[in-house]
Protein backbone atom coordinates (compact mmCIF):
# COMPACT_ATOMS: atom_id res chain seq x y z
CA UNK A 1 0.00 0.00 0.00
CA UNK A 2 1.91 3.41 1.40
CA UNK A 3 5.61 3.20 0.28
CA UNK A 4 7.71 0.41 2.11
CA UNK A 5 11.04 2.35 0.91
CA UNK A 6 12.09 5.52 1.91
CA UNK A 7 12.87 8.63 -0.22
CA UNK A 8 16.53 8.57 0.77
CA UNK A 9 16.74 4.09 -0.03
CA UNK A 10 15.11 5.06 -3.44
CA UNK A 11 17.54 7.97 -4.40
CA UNK A 12 20.79 6.04 -3.46
CA UNK A 13 19.76 2.81 -5.65
CA UNK A 14 18.46 4.90 -8.95
CA UNK A 15 20.91 7.84 -8.20
CA UNK A 16 24.14 5.38 -7.33
CA UNK A 17 24.62 7.76 -3.97
CA UNK A 18 23.49 11.67 -6.11
CA UNK A 19 20.72 13.03 -3.98
CA UNK A 20 20.74 16.59 -5.44
CA UNK A 21 18.41 17.53 -2.48
CA UNK A 22 18.34 21.04 -2.93
CA UNK A 23 18.96 21.08 -7.14
CA UNK A 24 17.47 19.38 -10.05
CA UNK A 25 19.09 15.76 -11.26
CA UNK A 26 21.68 16.43 -13.67
CA UNK A 27 21.22 14.31 -17.13
CA UNK A 28 23.87 12.08 -16.16
CA UNK A 29 22.13 10.61 -13.48
CA UNK A 30 18.10 10.45 -15.48
CA UNK A 31 17.24 6.70 -15.43
CA UNK A 32 15.09 4.31 -18.06
CA UNK A 33 12.20 2.95 -16.86
CA UNK A 34 13.83 -0.46 -15.85
CA UNK A 35 14.93 1.28 -12.90
CA UNK A 36 11.38 1.96 -11.23
CA UNK A 37 9.78 -1.14 -12.58
CA UNK A 38 11.26 -3.77 -9.98
CA UNK A 39 11.11 -0.79 -6.92
CA UNK A 40 7.23 -0.15 -7.70
CA UNK A 41 6.53 -4.36 -8.16
CA UNK A 42 8.37 -5.10 -4.45
CA UNK A 43 7.10 -1.75 -2.18
CA UNK A 44 3.28 -2.33 -2.66
CA UNK A 45 3.32 -6.37 -1.71
CA UNK A 46 3.95 -5.23 2.24
CA UNK A 47 2.17 -5.93 5.70
CA UNK A 48 -0.30 -3.81 4.89
CA UNK A 49 -2.06 -5.81 2.30
CA UNK A 50 -2.10 -8.78 4.92
CA UNK A 51 -5.25 -6.41 6.51
CA UNK A 52 -6.75 -4.83 3.91
CA UNK A 53 -7.48 -7.84 1.34
CA UNK A 54 -9.48 -9.07 4.84
CA UNK A 55 -10.98 -6.15 5.35
CA UNK A 56 -12.73 -5.79 2.07
CA UNK A 57 -14.68 -8.97 3.17
CA UNK A 58 -15.58 -7.70 6.44
CA UNK A 59 -17.09 -4.35 4.33
CA UNK A 60 -19.61 -6.88 2.14
CA UNK A 61 -17.71 -6.55 -0.95
CA UNK A 62 -19.37 -8.55 -3.94
CA UNK A 63 -17.34 -10.18 -6.58
CA UNK A 64 -18.12 -7.78 -9.16
CA UNK A 65 -17.22 -4.78 -6.70
CA UNK A 66 -13.64 -6.52 -5.64
CA UNK A 67 -12.54 -7.44 -8.89
CA UNK A 68 -13.61 -5.04 -11.08
CA UNK A 69 -13.60 -2.43 -9.15
CA UNK A 70 -9.86 -2.97 -7.69
CA UNK A 71 -9.47 -3.44 -11.86
CA UNK A 72 -9.99 0.25 -12.33
CA UNK A 73 -9.38 2.26 -9.11
CA UNK A 74 -5.58 0.97 -9.55
CA UNK A 75 -5.69 2.35 -13.28
CA UNK A 76 -6.68 5.70 -11.57
CA UNK A 77 -4.05 5.63 -9.69
CA UNK A 78 -1.33 4.71 -12.35
CA UNK A 79 -3.06 7.46 -14.69
CA UNK A 80 -2.67 10.38 -11.31
CA UNK A 81 1.33 8.87 -11.50
CA UNK A 82 2.02 8.98 -14.81
CA UNK A 83 -0.41 12.16 -15.85
CA UNK A 84 0.24 14.39 -12.80
CA UNK A 85 3.41 12.89 -10.57
CA UNK A 86 5.75 12.25 -13.06
CA UNK A 87 5.07 14.65 -15.44
CA UNK A 88 6.00 17.05 -12.57
CA UNK A 89 8.71 15.47 -11.65
CA UNK A 90 10.86 15.54 -15.04
CA UNK A 91 9.85 18.78 -15.68
CA UNK A 92 11.40 20.50 -12.52
CA UNK A 93 13.37 17.01 -11.35
CA UNK A 94 13.21 18.76 -7.67
CA UNK A 95 12.47 16.50 -4.34
CA UNK A 96 8.66 16.93 -2.67
CA UNK A 97 10.00 19.21 -0.03
CA UNK A 98 12.24 21.42 -1.96
CA UNK A 99 9.30 22.37 -4.62
CA UNK A 100 7.18 22.94 -1.45
CA UNK A 101 9.71 24.58 0.18
CA UNK A 102 9.84 27.06 -2.93
CA UNK A 103 5.95 27.68 -2.77
CA UNK A 104 5.33 27.83 0.97
CA UNK A 105 7.81 28.51 2.68
CA UNK A 106 10.30 26.39 5.11
CA UNK A 107 8.37 26.85 7.76
CA UNK A 108 5.29 25.91 6.55
CA UNK A 109 7.26 22.35 4.98
CA UNK A 110 8.19 21.98 8.79
CA UNK A 111 4.35 21.22 9.81
CA UNK A 112 3.76 19.26 6.76
CA UNK A 113 7.14 17.10 7.65
CA UNK A 114 5.26 16.81 11.46
CA UNK A 115 1.73 15.55 9.80
CA UNK A 116 3.51 13.51 7.64
CA UNK A 117 5.94 11.97 10.75
CA UNK A 118 2.77 11.49 13.23
CA UNK A 119 0.92 9.71 10.19
CA UNK A 120 4.04 7.80 8.96
CA UNK A 121 4.43 6.72 13.14
CA UNK A 122 0.80 5.47 13.28
CA UNK A 123 1.05 3.35 10.03
CA UNK A 124 4.26 1.70 11.35
CA UNK A 125 2.15 1.22 14.54
CA UNK A 126 -0.34 -0.49 12.36
CA UNK A 127 2.59 -3.10 11.19
CA UNK A 128 3.74 -3.71 14.30
CA UNK A 129 0.64 -4.94 15.22
CA UNK A 130 0.76 -7.47 11.98
CA UNK A 131 4.01 -8.86 12.80
CA UNK A 132 2.77 -9.58 16.59
CA UNK A 133 0.18 -11.44 15.36
CA UNK A 134 2.10 -13.81 14.09
CA UNK A 135 5.07 -13.97 16.45
CA UNK A 136 2.04 -14.32 18.75
CA UNK A 137 1.00 -17.83 17.88
CA UNK A 138 3.53 -20.38 19.23
CA UNK A 139 2.88 -17.84 22.13
CA UNK A 140 -0.70 -18.92 22.13
CA UNK A 141 -1.22 -14.66 22.27
CA UNK A 142 -5.16 -13.58 22.32
CA UNK A 143 -5.12 -11.99 18.61
CA UNK A 144 -7.17 -8.65 18.48
CA UNK A 145 -10.95 -8.40 16.79
CA UNK A 146 -12.13 -5.92 14.53
CA UNK A 147 -12.99 -4.16 16.82
CA UNK A 148 -10.62 -4.27 19.82
CA UNK A 149 -8.75 -0.81 20.82
CA UNK A 150 -7.12 -1.55 23.67
CA UNK A 151 -4.58 -4.12 23.67
CA UNK A 152 -5.64 -7.82 24.69
CA UNK A 153 -3.55 -9.03 26.86
CA UNK A 154 -0.37 -8.49 28.36
CA UNK A 155 0.87 -11.31 26.13
CA UNK A 156 0.18 -8.71 22.94
CA UNK A 157 2.00 -5.89 25.14
CA UNK A 158 5.08 -7.73 25.68
CA UNK A 159 5.41 -9.23 21.75
CA UNK A 160 4.77 -5.50 20.51
CA UNK A 161 7.09 -3.30 22.41
CA UNK A 162 9.92 -6.38 21.62
CA UNK A 163 9.29 -5.88 18.22
CA UNK A 164 8.87 -2.70 18.28
CA UNK A 165 12.59 -2.24 20.09
CA UNK A 166 14.02 -4.22 17.31
CA UNK A 167 12.56 -2.70 14.37
CA UNK A 168 13.68 0.62 15.96
CA UNK A 169 16.83 0.05 16.39
CA UNK A 170 17.59 -1.55 13.24
CA UNK A 171 15.79 1.86 11.80
CA UNK A 172 18.51 3.51 13.59
CA UNK A 173 21.08 2.16 12.35
CA UNK A 174 20.72 4.30 8.80
CA UNK A 175 19.36 4.00 5.04
CA UNK A 176 22.00 0.86 4.45
CA UNK A 177 20.77 -1.24 7.02
CA UNK A 178 16.98 -0.77 5.64
CA UNK A 179 17.68 -0.70 2.43
CA UNK A 180 19.39 -4.08 2.45
CA UNK A 181 17.00 -5.26 4.80
CA UNK A 182 13.96 -4.40 2.30
CA UNK A 183 15.41 -5.58 -0.78
CA UNK A 184 16.19 -8.81 0.47
CA UNK A 185 13.00 -9.41 1.79
CA UNK A 186 10.79 -7.81 -0.79
CA UNK A 187 10.81 -11.48 -3.10
CA UNK A 188 9.62 -13.42 -0.42
CA UNK A 189 6.63 -11.85 0.87
CA UNK A 190 5.43 -11.59 -2.81
CA UNK A 191 6.29 -15.30 -3.50
CA UNK A 192 4.01 -15.35 -0.25
CA UNK A 193 1.16 -13.84 -1.35
CA UNK A 194 1.24 -15.85 -4.83
CA UNK A 195 1.38 -19.28 -2.84
CA UNK A 196 -1.22 -18.10 -0.17
CA UNK A 197 -3.43 -17.41 -2.96
CA UNK A 198 -2.64 -20.62 -4.64
CA UNK A 199 -3.66 -22.61 -1.51
CA UNK A 200 -6.30 -20.67 -0.15
CA UNK A 201 -8.44 -21.25 -3.91
CA UNK A 202 -7.40 -25.54 -3.28
CA UNK A 203 -8.78 -25.19 0.37
CA UNK A 204 -11.82 -23.59 -1.21
CA UNK A 205 -12.44 -25.91 -3.85
CA UNK A 206 -12.52 -23.73 -6.73
CA UNK A 207 -11.78 -25.14 -10.35
CA UNK A 208 -13.41 -23.13 -12.50
CA UNK A 209 -13.51 -18.94 -13.48
CA UNK A 210 -17.43 -19.58 -12.06
CA UNK A 211 -16.30 -21.14 -9.09
CA UNK A 212 -13.91 -18.16 -8.16
CA UNK A 213 -16.56 -15.50 -8.92
CA UNK A 214 -18.93 -17.09 -6.73
CA UNK A 215 -16.49 -16.86 -2.99
CA UNK A 216 -17.94 -13.24 -2.90
CA UNK A 217 -20.85 -13.90 -4.92
CA UNK A 218 -23.56 -10.63 -5.25
CA UNK A 219 -21.82 -9.89 -1.81
CA UNK A 220 -23.13 -9.75 2.07
CA UNK A 221 -24.16 -7.35 4.52
CA UNK A 222 -21.12 -6.08 5.99
CA UNK A 223 -19.59 -7.21 9.43
CA UNK A 224 -20.68 -5.35 13.10
CA UNK A 225 -18.76 -2.13 13.55
CA UNK A 226 -17.95 -1.78 9.86
CA UNK A 227 -19.95 0.17 6.84
CA UNK A 228 -20.79 -1.60 2.78
CA UNK A 229 -18.84 -1.14 0.52
CA UNK A 230 -19.91 -0.47 -2.76
CA UNK A 231 -18.49 -0.74 -6.48
CA UNK A 232 -17.58 2.79 -5.98
CA UNK A 233 -16.34 2.73 -2.53
CA UNK A 234 -13.94 0.28 -4.19
CA UNK A 235 -12.86 1.86 -6.90
CA UNK A 236 -12.64 5.39 -4.99
CA UNK A 237 -10.52 3.93 -1.62
CA UNK A 238 -7.97 2.17 -4.18
CA UNK A 239 -7.04 4.76 -6.25
CA UNK A 240 -6.37 7.45 -3.25
CA UNK A 241 -4.79 4.29 -0.91
CA UNK A 242 -1.58 6.19 -1.98
CA UNK A 243 -3.05 9.46 -2.51
CA UNK A 244 -0.02 11.16 -0.52
CA UNK A 245 2.25 9.75 -3.25
CA UNK A 246 1.15 10.57 -6.69
CA UNK A 247 -1.82 13.36 -5.97
CA UNK A 248 -0.29 14.06 -3.32
CA UNK A 249 3.24 14.30 -5.37
CA UNK A 250 5.71 12.86 -2.63
CA UNK A 251 6.64 10.90 -5.69
CA UNK A 252 8.62 13.59 -7.03
CA UNK A 253 11.14 13.03 -5.18
CA UNK A 254 11.39 9.56 -7.09
CA UNK A 255 10.70 10.08 -10.65
CA UNK A 256 12.59 13.46 -10.72
CA UNK A 257 15.67 10.81 -11.62
CA UNK A 258 13.28 9.37 -14.59
CA UNK A 259 14.37 10.29 -18.24
CA UNK A 260 11.20 10.61 -19.71
CA UNK A 261 7.44 11.05 -17.51
CA UNK A 262 6.54 7.61 -19.29
CA UNK A 263 8.45 6.27 -16.01
CA UNK A 264 5.26 6.84 -14.56
CA UNK A 265 3.29 3.78 -16.04
CA UNK A 266 5.73 1.50 -14.05
CA UNK A 267 3.67 1.87 -11.13
CA UNK A 268 1.22 -0.15 -12.39
CA UNK A 269 3.80 -3.27 -11.37
CA UNK A 270 2.87 -1.99 -8.18
CA UNK A 271 -0.71 -1.74 -8.09
CA UNK A 272 -1.63 -5.10 -9.78
CA UNK A 273 0.77 -6.75 -8.15
CA UNK A 274 0.65 -5.49 -4.51
CA UNK A 275 -2.95 -3.87 -5.15
CA UNK A 276 -4.69 -6.45 -6.72
CA UNK A 277 -2.96 -9.97 -6.74
CA UNK A 278 -1.67 -9.56 -3.35
CA UNK A 279 -5.11 -7.97 -1.84
CA UNK A 280 -7.60 -10.55 -3.62
CA UNK A 281 -4.84 -12.98 -2.38
CA UNK A 282 -5.19 -11.88 1.10
CA UNK A 283 -8.80 -11.70 1.13
CA UNK A 284 -9.15 -15.22 -0.02
CA UNK A 285 -7.46 -16.38 2.95
CA UNK A 286 -10.17 -14.66 4.85
CA UNK A 287 -12.62 -16.83 2.68
CA UNK A 288 -10.99 -19.61 3.87
CA UNK A 289 -11.33 -18.48 7.68
CA UNK A 290 -14.45 -18.00 7.43
CA UNK A 291 -16.00 -21.24 6.57
CA UNK A 292 -14.22 -22.42 10.12
CA UNK A 293 -15.89 -23.61 13.31
CA UNK A 294 -14.08 -20.56 14.69
CA UNK A 295 -15.16 -17.86 12.39
CA UNK A 296 -18.71 -19.49 12.61
CA UNK A 297 -18.91 -19.12 16.19
CA UNK A 298 -18.06 -15.54 15.88
CA UNK A 299 -20.74 -15.18 13.46
CA UNK A 300 -23.85 -16.56 15.34
CA UNK A 301 -22.86 -14.63 18.52
CA UNK A 302 -22.97 -11.23 16.12
CA UNK A 303 -19.65 -10.86 16.50
CA UNK A 304 -16.54 -10.27 13.41
CA UNK A 305 -14.49 -12.48 13.14
CA UNK A 306 -10.79 -11.82 14.04
CA UNK A 307 -8.18 -10.67 10.79
CA UNK A 308 -5.62 -11.07 12.48
CA UNK A 309 -3.24 -11.65 9.24
CA UNK A 310 -0.79 -14.42 11.53
CA UNK A 311 -3.41 -16.89 11.79
CA UNK A 312 -4.41 -16.57 8.38
CA UNK A 313 -1.09 -17.37 6.77
CA UNK A 314 0.16 -19.94 9.23
CA UNK A 315 -3.55 -21.92 8.38
CA UNK A 316 -2.69 -22.09 4.68
CA UNK A 317 1.01 -22.12 4.08
CA UNK A 318 2.40 -22.99 7.39
CA UNK A 319 5.07 -21.61 9.03
CA UNK A 320 6.42 -20.07 5.65
CA UNK A 321 3.26 -17.64 6.42
CA UNK A 322 3.99 -16.58 9.93
CA UNK A 323 7.50 -16.19 8.76
CA UNK A 324 6.01 -14.20 5.75
CA UNK A 325 3.39 -12.30 7.97
CA UNK A 326 6.51 -10.97 10.53
CA UNK A 327 8.84 -10.00 7.37
CA UNK A 328 5.95 -8.25 5.38
CA UNK A 329 5.07 -6.15 8.84
CA UNK A 330 8.53 -5.69 9.38
CA UNK A 331 9.58 -4.01 5.93
CA UNK A 332 6.66 -1.72 6.09
CA UNK A 333 7.48 -0.71 9.78
CA UNK A 334 10.82 -0.72 9.26
CA UNK A 335 11.23 1.91 6.64
CA UNK A 336 8.41 4.09 7.79
CA UNK A 337 9.62 4.81 11.44
CA UNK A 338 13.12 5.92 9.58
CA UNK A 339 11.18 8.15 6.99
CA UNK A 340 9.26 9.33 10.02
CA UNK A 341 12.34 10.23 11.69
CA UNK A 342 14.18 11.99 8.90
CA UNK A 343 10.54 14.23 9.24
CA UNK A 344 11.20 14.73 12.32
CA UNK A 345 14.48 16.23 12.24
CA UNK A 346 13.14 19.08 10.14
CA UNK A 347 12.09 20.31 13.21
CA UNK A 348 14.31 19.04 15.64
CA UNK A 349 17.44 19.84 13.54
CA UNK A 350 20.10 19.43 17.06
CA UNK A 351 19.11 15.69 17.50
CA UNK A 352 20.94 12.96 15.46
CA UNK A 353 19.01 10.96 12.95
CA UNK A 354 19.68 7.85 15.49
CA UNK A 355 17.99 9.65 18.14
CA UNK A 356 14.67 11.13 16.34
CA UNK A 357 13.82 7.84 14.59
CA UNK A 358 14.51 6.09 18.20
CA UNK A 359 11.54 8.75 18.97
CA UNK A 360 9.71 7.67 15.93
CA UNK A 361 10.00 4.22 16.63
CA UNK A 362 8.34 4.86 20.18
CA UNK A 363 5.53 6.49 19.03
CA UNK A 364 5.12 4.08 16.34
CA UNK A 365 5.36 0.97 19.25
CA UNK A 366 2.91 2.87 21.63
CA UNK A 367 0.88 3.19 18.65
CA UNK A 368 1.19 -0.45 17.89
CA UNK A 369 -0.34 -1.28 21.03
CA UNK A 370 -3.67 0.27 19.83
CA UNK A 371 -4.60 -2.68 17.42
CA UNK A 372 -7.64 -0.25 16.64
CA UNK A 373 -4.55 1.29 13.66
CA UNK A 374 -4.81 -1.63 12.19
CA UNK A 375 -7.72 -3.45 12.80
CA UNK A 376 -9.47 -0.02 11.06
CA UNK A 377 -6.65 0.31 8.43
CA UNK A 378 -8.97 1.29 5.81
CA UNK A 379 -10.10 3.97 7.63
CA UNK A 380 -6.81 5.21 8.42
CA UNK A 381 -5.93 4.95 5.09
CA UNK A 382 -8.50 7.14 3.71
CA UNK A 383 -7.81 10.20 6.25
CA UNK A 384 -4.08 9.68 5.95
CA UNK A 385 -4.99 10.21 1.92
CA UNK A 386 -7.64 13.39 2.43
CA UNK A 387 -4.87 14.94 4.80
CA UNK A 388 -1.63 14.99 2.73
CA UNK A 389 -3.35 15.05 -0.69
CA UNK A 390 -4.69 18.33 -0.78
CA UNK A 391 -0.83 19.94 -0.48
CA UNK A 392 0.06 18.13 -4.20
CA UNK A 393 -2.66 20.23 -5.41
CA UNK A 394 -0.77 23.73 -4.57
CA UNK A 395 2.25 21.88 -6.86
CA UNK A 396 -0.32 20.99 -9.89
CA UNK A 397 -1.76 23.96 -10.25
CA UNK A 398 0.65 25.92 -10.44
CA UNK A 399 2.42 23.63 -13.04
CA UNK A 400 -0.61 24.22 -15.21
CA UNK A 401 -2.59 27.47 -14.24
CA UNK A 402 -0.18 29.54 -12.61
CA UNK A 403 1.21 31.75 -15.45
CA UNK A 404 -2.77 31.26 -16.97
CA UNK A 405 -4.19 33.17 -14.11
CA UNK A 406 -1.06 35.64 -13.61
CA UNK A 407 0.36 33.83 -10.39
CA UNK A 408 4.01 34.18 -9.51
CA UNK A 409 5.20 30.88 -9.46
CA UNK A 410 7.64 29.68 -6.43
CA UNK A 411 6.48 33.06 -4.11
CA UNK A 412 7.88 32.06 -1.32
CA UNK A 413 11.48 31.64 -2.49
CA UNK A 414 11.19 34.83 -4.62
CA UNK A 415 9.72 37.26 -1.90
CA UNK A 416 11.61 35.46 0.74
CA UNK A 417 8.67 34.10 2.84
CA UNK A 418 8.97 31.80 5.60
CA UNK A 419 5.60 31.23 5.75
CA UNK A 420 2.91 31.51 2.41
CA UNK A 421 -0.73 31.97 3.72
CA UNK A 422 -2.63 31.15 0.44
CA UNK A 423 -1.09 27.71 0.88
CA UNK A 424 -1.78 27.22 4.75
CA UNK A 425 -5.59 28.58 4.00
CA UNK A 426 -5.81 26.97 0.52
CA UNK A 427 -5.46 23.63 2.38
CA UNK A 428 -7.18 24.12 6.15
CA UNK A 429 -10.36 25.81 4.01
CA UNK A 430 -10.05 22.48 1.69
CA UNK A 431 -9.42 20.25 4.25
CA UNK A 432 -11.87 21.92 7.25
CA UNK A 433 -15.31 21.79 4.77
CA UNK A 434 -15.10 18.05 3.66
CA UNK A 435 -14.00 16.88 6.52
CA UNK A 436 -16.56 18.50 8.01
CA UNK A 437 -19.51 17.45 5.14
CA UNK A 438 -17.75 13.43 6.01
CA UNK A 439 -19.05 13.71 9.52
CA UNK A 440 -21.72 15.84 9.21
CA UNK A 441 -23.71 13.92 6.50
CA UNK A 442 -21.79 10.53 7.16
CA UNK A 443 -20.07 10.58 3.01
CA UNK A 444 -17.25 8.11 2.89
CA UNK A 445 -13.84 10.10 3.05
CA UNK A 446 -12.56 8.76 0.22
CA UNK A 447 -15.38 10.15 -1.76
CA UNK A 448 -14.25 13.70 -1.02
CA UNK A 449 -10.60 13.51 -1.35
CA UNK A 450 -10.80 14.66 -4.67
CA UNK A 451 -12.83 17.32 -4.18
CA UNK A 452 -11.05 18.99 -1.35
CA UNK A 453 -7.84 18.33 -3.42
CA UNK A 454 -9.42 20.35 -6.30
CA UNK A 455 -10.56 22.93 -3.80
CA UNK A 456 -7.16 23.18 -2.37
CA UNK A 457 -5.73 24.06 -6.02
CA UNK A 458 -8.40 26.28 -6.77
CA UNK A 459 -8.30 28.14 -3.25
CA UNK A 460 -4.35 28.56 -4.05
CA UNK A 461 -4.54 30.03 -7.35
CA UNK A 462 -7.51 32.83 -5.87
CA UNK A 463 -5.68 33.51 -2.36
CA UNK A 464 -2.34 33.88 -4.39
CA UNK A 465 -3.69 35.86 -6.93
CA UNK A 466 -5.13 38.47 -4.24
CA UNK A 467 -1.92 38.70 -1.63
CA UNK A 468 0.50 38.77 -4.39
CA UNK A 469 -0.88 41.77 -5.87
CA UNK A 470 -1.81 43.51 -3.23
CA UNK A 471 1.78 42.56 -1.66
CA UNK A 472 2.86 44.65 -5.23
CA UNK A 473 6.83 44.19 -6.80
CA UNK A 474 8.20 41.23 -5.72
CA UNK A 475 11.46 43.09 -4.56
CA UNK A 476 9.35 44.30 -2.09
CA UNK A 477 10.59 42.75 1.61
CA UNK A 478 8.65 39.52 2.45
Amino acid sequence: MLQQVTEEEIIQEIAGGGEYEREPVPAGRWKGWGSFLGMYAGEHAAGTEFVIGPLFLTAGVSAFDLIIGLLLGNFLAVLSWRFLTAEIAVKYRLTLYYQLEKICGRKLVRYYNVANGILFCFLAGAMITVSATAVGIPLNMEMPQLTDTLPTSGTYIVVVILIGAVISLVAARGYDTVARAANFMSPVIVLAFLACGVVALRQLGVGSLGEFWAIWGEGSEPFPGQIKYTFWHVVIWSWFANAAMHIGMSDLSVFRFARRATAGWTTAAGMYVGHYMAWIAAALLYAVYLRTPEAQAFLTEGLAPTVAPGPLAFNAIGVFGIIAVVLAGWTTANPTIYRAGLAFQAVLPRFSTFWVTILAGTVATVAGLFPAFAMKLLDFVALYGFILAPVGAVIVFQHFFARRTGVVEDYAERRGLGFNPAVFWAWAISFGLFYFISWQFDVFLSFVTLPAWLLCGVLFLLLSRKWQQTAGSLNTPG
